[in-house]
């Protein structure tokens, strides 16, 4: 198997989120982070357990996306939000964070919340789509890819893997795989890695030190679950 056999056998498909830098049309067939304006009629900004306003997180209009992640193939618009102070990994969606997905925008309403306690910067996103590859540590390879690979080591045909895996992508993204600092980690059976939104100056999200909030979907029963780790 040639190099460029390896990248094309790990690499999958991902819409990537590009920050701001141009002027926003500021209709509902736009993506935003740091800011959500699609709600049903009877829908606010969620709060948390303490009864604090979530942080309006993202809002990304699926269909004119480059790629679009298979769990959310009957979804129109999706939006995140998240509690001021970080939910525990893995904790049930509710309390601390929520994602709403809508399959039609018959009821949706554009209303102009905001949170003032907010210090996410708002920003429209254009997406572009890319090849991404996993982590050495971070799932996404088979145990005879990781063996093929550290034959390539020995044999000294390649230093590391990352000579073959250099376009993984570490920015706000749907799809891909989860640019995981720490060891990987498994969203548990029937979960896959769908939504990252990444620690970014521009808009003043710092994830902890430098890290990325994972979002998973279970195509099964259409739950959805939270992660984040950092440096």
């Amino acid at each position: 198997m040639t190099i460029k056999d390896i990248k094309d056998k790990i690499s999958k498909d991902a819409t990537v989120f590009k920050v701001g830098g141009f002027r926003p049309e500021n209709t509902i067939e736009e993506s935003w982070i740091g800011k959500v304006t699609a709600y049903k009629s009877d829908e606010t900004i969620p709060t948390d357990k303490n009864g604090e306003l979530m942080l309006p997180l993202a809002q990304i209009y699926i269909p004119n996306l480059p790629f679009i992640h298979p769990n959310l193939s009957k979804t129109k618009i999706l939006t995140v939000f998240i509690s001021n102070e970080y939910p525990e990994c893995f904790e049930k969606m509710g309390e601390n964070w929520v994602i709403r997905e809508y399959e039609n925008l018959d009821n949706i309403s554009i209303k102009e919340l905001s949170n003032p306690k907010s210090f996410i910067k708002p920003f429209p996103l254009k997406a572009e789509i890319n090849k991404d590859c996993p982590l050495w540590d971070g799932g996404g390879l088979s145990s005879e890819m990781e063996e093929l690979i550290n034959g390539l080591e020995d044999s000294g045909e390649i230093d590391s893997y990352y000579d073959i895996a250099d376009f993984h992508q570490k920015e706000h993204k749907m799809g891909g795989f989860p640019s995981f600092c720490q060891s990987g980690i498994d969203f548990g059976e029937g979960f896959e890695f769908v939504l990252q939104i990444t620690s970014d100056q521009k808009i003043n999200l710092n994830v902890i030190d430098s890290g990325s909030l994972m979002f998973a979907k279970n195509d099964q029963t259409n739950e959805w679950s939270f992660y984040y780790d950092f440096y």
